[in-house]
């Protein structure tokens, strides 16, 4: 087998049965005229070299199929691709929030060796990050192939455009940690550093592009209550495990700490909270102009978790203590009754498993309350928008 019957059977490999003998015949004519107007130029036959010269010129097997091949030359697109890119650097970076939070949890939490968390959340951000790119790589793919042009590419409205800041880290800086690293100000409220930063309004906060601005981005609210909410969703599932919080250090044993029967009754119903929450904070991210839309989700999704700490409220038996044989049962407390020395009686071991599941019966208490506050509270402020629009 000559030199030019390898090259055209590498090209052959990678055409259709259909269109291949007509491709490689053509090939064949414009390689040997290549070869003759070489020949012609030199005055004598080319030598192996001076034959596979003319091969490089004409290109890779794998290139020169490419030309001849129908449909889509990559699998994303230069059209596609910066709706690709968008995707994936937002997608890494709430992954990386995610993981971030778990991580604080685990630490918080005593679960385990801190350099251990690290490692699990470095290794889950790594397969998470590959599994990311895989799955938008191969999305893209299929529209690439098939010619689909969602309606996003084409029907895009500027008033929708904010949400594309989530591709921002600044934003994300901003979000998470305020105003770190803030620089000093003058009177107008612009760096003081001499230099030309570039200021961006989104959602009107005034906000620059170095995250340094004098207002935090307002769409932090609804980013941390993704996140947050969506952490929680993780643990409520049992994808992500916090083992520390059921267990408690009495006489210097471990009491477990096991859940009621409210949990079982109110699991799903919590998960669908949870989850609606999240919704909320995801509308608001990407329509923040539908305030008054927004604010009727909002007391609608407050109302719900009113009525959900009711509910549990009204169990009162949230929580059973044992250690060893002996058990007691951490109820709801009505009035809440909480005096100066509970915080400092919670670390002292001369008590009774009795006396601590009191005292904790207390202490949740008050914090059941403290959270129906909230849950007020949040449905005062979105009445409020929803009348003002």
């Amino acid at each position: 087998m000559d030199m030019i019957d390898r090259y055209l059977n590498a090209v052959a490999a990678q055409l259709s049965a259909d269109e291949r003998a007509d491709i490689i015949a053509e090939l064949r004519d414009l390689i040997l005229s290549r070869y003759e107007a070489r020949e012609e130029e030199l005055g004598r036959a080319l030598t192996e070299d001076e034959q596979e010269e003319i091969l490089h010129e004409i290109g890779h097997p794998l290139v020169v199929a490419g030309r001849y091949r129908k449909g889509p030359q990559a699998l994303v697109g230069p059209e596609l691709f910066p709706y690709w890119l968008f995707g994936v650097k937002a997608g890494l970076l709430i992954l990386l929030a995610v993981q971030g939070l778990a991580l604080l949890v685990r630490v918080l939490t005593g679960s385990g060796d801190a350099a251990q968390a690290l490692s699990q959340s470095i290794s889950a951000l790594i397969t998470g990050g590959v599994t990311l790119i895989g799955v938008a790589t191969v999305a893209a793919a299929v529209i690439e192939h098939y010619g689909l042009r969602p309606k996003w590419l084409t029907q895009w409205r500027v008033k929708d455009l904010d949400a594309f800041g989530l591709a921002d880290p600044s934003r994300w800086r901003a979000a998470m940690g305020g105003m770190s690293g803030r620089m000093g100000k003058d009177d107008s409220g612009t760096a003081a550093t001499g230099g030309t930063g570039r200021k961006s309004a989104w959602f009107g906060s005034g906000l620059d592009w170095s995250g340094r601005g004098k207002r935090a981005w307002p769409g932090s609210e609804h980013l941390l209550s993704l996140v947050a909410n969506g952490l929680f969703a993780a643990w409520w599932t049992g994808l992500i495990h916090a083992p520390g919080l059921m267990r408690i250090s009495v006489h210097g044993a471990e009491a477990v700490v096991a859940g009621g029967p409210i949990w079982a009754a109110l699991h799903t119903t919590i998960l669908v909270y949870a989850l609606a929450r999240m919704a909320a904070a995801l509308f608001g991210l990407l329509r923040p102009q539908a305030v008054r839309l927004l604010a009727v989700a909002r007391i609608a999704v407050a109302a719900g978790g009113l009525w959900l700490a009711h509910l549990i409220f009204e169990a009162r038996h949230w929580f059973t203590l044992s250690l060893g044989g002996e058990s007691a049962r951490i109820e709801g407390q009505l009035p809440l009754m909480l005096d100066g020395t509970l915080l400092a009686q919670l670390g002292d071991d001369g008590r009774s498993l009795a006396d601590l599941a009191g005292n904790l019966g207390v202490v949740l208490s008050w914090g059941l309350a403290l959270i129906a506050l909230g849950l007020i509270w949040e449905m005062l402020a979105a009445t409020w928008r929803l009348m003002r629009g």
